[in-house]
């Protein structure tokens, strides 16, 4: 089946082609043309779908909560109507009998695959990680990973001063994406992680050793060096602007922004409960009882209209939120609408306002 899109306006991912049509054939992108007749009229600017390599929840679900393909289809729906086409669902620390569930999940379910942020952790930079659950990697941990990286697209992240290079190197060789966070590294260990291959830096500046002038810690091997990119999250609590705009500076091309989103996105509940314990629900964020961010009351969206606020380009911006977090999971067929790539879309107005959201070029 062949359809057509026209717009005022529509970004591929790397240029602007004005008064145009995006045509899509079986769920891809054949081309971008100009006097495509029958086009559908779409209000406002089409743009390449955003694409989330960390979301916990939304809709009301919390994916620690229920680690099911149901749960995760509410979840996927709930972000998809915010313009994120593409997500990693992600699964804070937990025990190994909610992974195993998380793998089932994501393994039989339309998403780009799976997270796993924890459980292998530095005690010092847990965050709002239950400690009772973190814990170090056993063979049988690395073992359940190799065997979860064989049937869903895995993202670990975890630390590696914890964990250890052969570890990384295991995981990487399995297929896996390793990522460092909730870490007290060094930058000599992250440094020896990306050798092993790690190339991930998750949230970064949130639950990680600080740069300082003379031990620059993971933040600072993260901005340094190229072997990494790093998620960051754009929402004005977890990272100053101020030091948001130095690390684009330092890092243009290698940090893509992510939500770090929780149950709360799309609904207006007040809070919810993560292994037993509290969050609360208030002036746009979450937190435990004693103030610690636990997570974010984002969509992706509202990340990248963040960073446009602080005067990043919308070409930049929205490739932080689309064609950057793609090419960091070597993911070809999302982030950009050129020809072959998945038609996954949305459509904004000048104020970054949706319009509309299409998946494999059918409407959300």
């Amino acid at each position: 089946m062949v359809r057509a899109f026209h717009a005022t306006r529509v970004f591929d991912g790397t240029r602007w082609h004005e008064d145009a049509a995006l045509v899509v054939e079986e769920g891809r992108v054949a081309r971008i043309a100009r006097d495509v007749p029958g086009a559908e009229r779409v209000a406002g600017w089409i743009l390449p779908g955003l694409v989330d390599l960390q979301v916990n929840g939304g809709g009301g679900v919390l994916f620690n909560n229920d680690p099911s393909a149901q749960g995760l289809a509410c979840i996927r729906a709930a972000h998809a109507r915010l313009g994120t086409t593409g997500m990693m669902v992600t699964l804070i620390t937990d025990t190994p009998e909610v992974v195993a569930r998380a793998v089932e999940a994501a393994a039989s379910s339309d998403v780009m695959g799976l997270h796993l942020e924890g459980p292998h952790f530095a005690m010092a930079r847990k965050g709002t990680h239950d400690g009772a659950l973190i814990r170090p990697m056993e063979e049988v941990d690395l073992r359940a990973l190799e065997a979860a990286a064989g049937r869903v697209r895995l993202l670990c992240t975890l630390a590696p001063e914890v964990v250890g290079v052969e570890a990384i190197r295991r995981l990487v060789a399995a297929g896996a994406v390793v990522s460092l966070g909730h870490s007290d590294a060094t930058d000599a260990e992250a440094l020896a992680a990306a050798a092993a291959g790690a190339r991930m830096v998750t949230h970064l500046f949130n639950a990680m050793s600080p740069l300082s002038h003379r031990a620059p810690g993971l933040v600072g091997a993260a901005l340094d060096d190229e072997r990494f990119c790093a998620g960051i999250i754009a929402d004005g609590f977890h990272v100053e602007d101020a030091v948001l705009r130095i690390a684009l500076r330092a890092a243009p091309e290698r940090i893509f922004l992510v939500s770090d989103a929780m149950s709360t996105v799309g609904t207006d509940l007040p809070g919810f409960t993560l292994n037993g314990r509290e969050i609360l629900r208030q002036g746009g964020r979450l937190t435990l009882a004693d103030g610690t961010l636990a997570g974010a009351d984002i969509a992706l969206i509202d990340a990248v209209r963040h960073v446009v606020g602080l005067g990043v380009g919308l070409e930049e911006a929205w490739g932080m939120g689309s064609s950057l977090p793609a090419a960091a999971m070597e993911d070809a067929s999302r982030g950009g609408l050129r020809e072959g790539q998945r038609a996954d879309f949305v459509a904004v107005d000048e104020g970054l306002g949706l319009c509309g959201v299409w998946i494999g070029g059918v409407a959300v």
